[in-house]
């Protein structure tokens, strides 16, 4: 091997361990403690926020008011997992944290708190529509999920017009 070409593979290996490192250094679980990271919260109120749109309030302080208990219902879902689910979808929400595999993986360049909604909305699409399936299998993990905590609610409900499951009161008693 000639002094070049030791040179050149040093330089690579050094940027690659530079490269894993920060990424190390950068990597913040999605869920811990029982709850969603900041980061992560700021990823479901985005998509929330894309997925839900015209389903939310109109009124700047009813939609957050909205968005605030869909995340805290949108928590309690998740707490109800199993636990191998739960640390998935803890590595994949630290995963959609991180700018390079955000890119890669859903098209954003900003982070989710910053992104648009139609921004967010046109990235969903495009993992929707992406011949890629672990692009597809993101997009129904954070559309599902979204839709789960949100029309698992009375409130819900009732701005729907769906008056609730039928009461068992008066079925056949044990």
């Amino acid at each position: 091997m000639q002094r070049r070409s030791l040179l050149r593979l040093g330089l690579l290996a050094s940027v690659a361990l530079g490269a894993a490192g920060a990424g190390v250094a950068l990597w913040t679980p999605g869920w811990r403690q029982d709850r969603f990271s900041t980061s992560a919260r700021a990823l479901w109120r985005a998509v929330a926020q894309a997925v839900l749109a015209d389903l939310l309030p109109t009124d700047a302080a009813a939609r957050e008011a909205a968005l605030d208990q869909h995340l805290d219902r949108l928590q309690a879902t998740v707490a109800g997992l199993p636990p191998a689910t739960r640390k998935e979808l803890s590595q994949l929400l630290a995963l959609l944290d991180l700018a390079p595999s955000r890119l890669a993986l859903t098209g954003l360049r900003q982070g989710w708190a910053a992104a648009d909604p139609q921004d967010v909305q046109a990235a969903l699409q495009a993992m929707r529509l992406s011949d890629n399936t672990t692009r597809q299998q993101i997009y129904h993990a954070l559309r599902d999920l979204t839709q789960a905590a949100y029309f698992a609610s009375p409130t819900t409900w009732a701005v729907l017009g769906y008056p609730g499951p039928a009461s068992l009161a008066g079925s056949a008693a044990p």
